[in-house]
């Protein structure tokens, strides 16, 4: 049965829109590759969410792995690893930093719209959001425990593959995984670090057992 790496997407300068990694990024997650094609001689498998920043991340990681000398397939983008899902005015939208850029992506709405609507204008006033967003009861979409639900069941479901043992490396975002993180511990570890984040094992049973990974000093 197969492995999941669930890892946070490299290195950007900010969060500002649909940014690319940076040049260090690039040089962190091409030497996490190289770490990850000394594990057990597996085949990697390297998927991503898909914003710039993930897809760059498994690209800068699988061209690691292969100067490594591993056998590495690149599998494209899976939705399950998508930011959580948040509705305004009955559109799904991102989790960006304004105002501004909420209401660019709703059809008719204003910024000002956005800041009379309660969730999104405390979004845009907390220091940090996405922790506020794990500890909130009810969101206007995604819960922290429906994000987690989202992941368990795409990671049960990379064991329909006959015979897949390979070492799947996904690479998603901060939310996701301090989601899981907190399904796992019960408590919300904050901002992980580039390129870390979680294993998880999938059982023949479809279980998947989860545990995050310990943080390079």
């Amino acid at each position: 049965m197969p492995r999941l790496l669930l890892l946070r997407h490299s290195e950007v300068e900010s969060h500002r829109g649909d940014v690319p990694i940076t040049d260090k990024g690039v040089r962190i997650a091409a030497d996490a590759g190289r770490h990850l094609a000394a594990w057990e001689g597996e085949r990697l498998r390297v998927i991503s969410g898909e914003t710039r920043r993930a897809r760059e991340t498994a690209a800068a990681i699988a061209g690691g792995a292969r100067e490594a000398g591993a056998e590495v397939v690149e599998d494209g983008v899976a939705f399950a690893l998508r930011n959580p899902d948040l509705y305004l005015a009955g559109v799904r939208v991102d989790m960006v930093s304004s105002a501004e850029k909420f209401a660019v992506q709703v059809p008719g709405l204003t910024a000002e719209d956005v800041l009379g609507v309660e969730f999104f204008e405390q979004w845009l006033t907390v220091p940090d959001r996405v922790g506020w967003w794990v500890a909130h009861s009810n969101p206007p979409g995604d819960t922290a425990a429906a994000v987690a639900t989202r992941i368990r069941a795409f990671a049960g479901s990379l064991g329909d593959r006959p015979g897949d043992g390979d070492l799947i490396v996904a690479i998603t975002h901060s939310p996701v995984l301090r989601a899981c993180a907190l399904d796992i511990t019960g408590a919300d570890p904050g901002e992980p670090n580039w390129v870390s984040g979680i294993e998880a094992q999938v059982h023949p049973d479809r279980i998947t057992t989860m545990r995050v990974l310990p943080e390079a000093p």
